[in-house]
């Protein structure tokens, strides 16, 4: 579990993973694989607390991550954090998507701990998750809690459900953005984060 996501820390005594390891075996069985042979046999268990850790963001209070770093200065101008790793379970196959995040803000008043965006994002990421849901959720959070001139979220990532199956195209990207405050309101504000972050999105 990582440090300063504000999970439960009892989150996986809590976590049903014997009846989670009961549905995984009985998920072998239906796709034809014998659960009891060597290679397999402790696979059940293996991937409920996989599960568990990819999900463990649904215990996490993201705007309670950034109220425990949150400090008074008068700084004003852009702050970005850019190149988050993303690593996510898309909801509609529980499959994989992983990427990059960039985020930026401008306070007005209060700023965060660096380390507490990209563990927002952490946050959010760790559920089953639409990316542009997620894209949304962050923004939103951080102009809850830090209530600043504005929010710029940039997410780019790959999707395995349509690289393994589906449409299987390989090279493909999904880019998107939400934006509050001046970066919404001042063209030139938000095209110098784009222009920062180094993104095509225009």
């Amino acid at each position: 579990m990582q440090e300063g996501l504000y999970c439960r820390e009892d989150r996986f005594a809590e976590e049903p993973i014997g009846e989670l390891a009961e549905k995984y075996r009985e998920i072998l069985s239906l796709l034809g694989e014998d659960p009891g042979r060597e290679g397999l046999l402790k696979t059940p268990e293996r991937v409920a607390k996989a599960m568990a850790f990819l999900t463990q963001g649904y215990c996490c209070d993201p705007k309670e991550i950034l109220l425990s770093a949150r400090f008074k200065e008068e700084y004003k101008q852009m702050v970005i954090v850019k190149d988050i790793e993303v690593y996510s379970l898309c909801e509609h196959h529980m499959l994989p998507f992983y990427g990059k995040a960039h985020v930026a803000y401008i306070p007005n008043g209060y700023i965060t701990g660096l380390s507490k965006i990209a563990r927002v994002v952490e946050a959010f990421a760790r559920r089953l998750q639409v990316q542009e849901r997620m894209t949304v959720q962050i923004r939103d959070c951080i102009q809850d809690a830090l209530s600043p001139m504005g929010v710029a979220v940039v997410i780019e990532a790959s999707h395995m459900c349509m690289q393994m199956r589906g449409v299987q195209k390989q090279n493909s990207a999904t880019t998107t953005s939400a934006f509050t405050g001046v970066f919404l309101s001042q063209t030139k504000t938000r095209e110098e984060f784009i222009h920062l972050i180094g993104s095509n999105l225009r």
